[in-house]
């Protein structure tokens, strides 16, 4: 009787792919492209820590010398960046909490109710994302200067809470892949139609909320153009906004101002990026995957 023989130790081994020409040149465009977006912003932290004669002299230097950290305090003392910062934060917070919210709620709605032209008004909505905020600039600044809301922060707060036609069909498509069959569960055990999306569907979600959470914040935090038509005070100003005037006031004497000023302002939406790439990737590249 002839019995077979256990495969070899070496056999068992995975073998080792050769290094593939197209993905060296996918890895190698990949590089060269990652380098590109990331160097102007490494030359702009730098060149924030050089005095003013070397930007003068030696403008495409890469290393301070010497270095100086004189034009941060300088940027932070010219404008009032400690109140901007303030308005930008809560500002931000406040979009951030509504928008969740409210979009998770329409999206809820367009992927587990069924009313009559719930498709047509998801059409709408998907279209609303296409149009420009230019378009709409004009009527709605009449808008806001019917409700009063002209050079106050409601202007600002209120239809970023309530507008957001992208955030309505992030999270319908993050619904869509949620079983049912927990909804209707918790449906059987008495549990009302809120009840269910605040305890079953929103916990479910939580990650792709996250990664709306970041992506609300970052437009949020760099809307210039919104303030811009809206806020005359300065003590409104969020930090975008101020950042044109400081370009205004230093535009042609100190550079460093600026780029320290620059540097200050895109802190907090680097770190919350960092800390919620990997939400946000992972969220995009599934959203998709329970649409209908």
């Amino acid at each position: 009787m002839r019995t077979e023989s256990a495969p070899s130790p070496a056999a068992l081994r995975p073998r080792r792919r050769g290094l593939c020409p197209s993905r060296l040149v996918l890895h190698l465009i990949l590089l060269v492209g990652a380098v590109g977006m990331f160097a102007p912003f490494v030359w702009m932290v730098l060149s924030s820590f050089k005095t003013l004669p070397q930007l003068l002299t030696r403008p495409l230097s890469l290393l301070p010398e010497p270095w100086t950290a004189s034009n941060f305090a300088d940027a932070w003392a010219a404008l009032p960046f400690g109140r901007a910062y303030l308005n930008s934060i809560y500002i931000t917070v406040l979009i951030v909490a509504g928008g969740i919210l409210t979009t998770s709620m329409a999206g809820y709605a367009f992927a587990r109710i069924r009313f009559r032209g719930s498709k047509a008004l998801f059409a709408v909505v998907l279209v609303c994302q296409m149009i420009p905020k230019q378009v709409t600039l004009v009527p709605f600044y009449l808008l806001m200067s019917k409700l009063g809301w002209v050079d106050s922060h409601l202007s600002l707060i209120i239809p970023g809470m309530l507008v957001n036609p992208f955030g309505i069909f992030l999270t319908r498509q993050f619904i869509l892949s949620v079983p049912a069959e927990l909804e209707e569960a918790a449906m059987l055990d008495g549990a009302s139609r809120p009840r269910t999306f605040f305890r079953v569907i929103l916990p479910l979600i939580r990650p792709g909320l996250g990664a709306l959470g970041i992506i609300i914040a970052i437009d949020a935090w760099n809307n210039f153009l919104m303030p811009l038509i809206l806020l005359n005070r300065t003590e409104l100003f969020t930090v975008p906004l101020l950042l044109s005037q400081f370009q205004g006031q230093f535009g042609g004497v100190n550079y460093g101002l600026i780029m320290a000023a620059t540097s200050l302002s895109t802190i907090p939406m680097l770190i919350a990026f960092v800390i919620g790439q990997r939400q946000i990737i992972s969220s995009l590249a599934t959203s998709g995957l329970g649409g209908r």
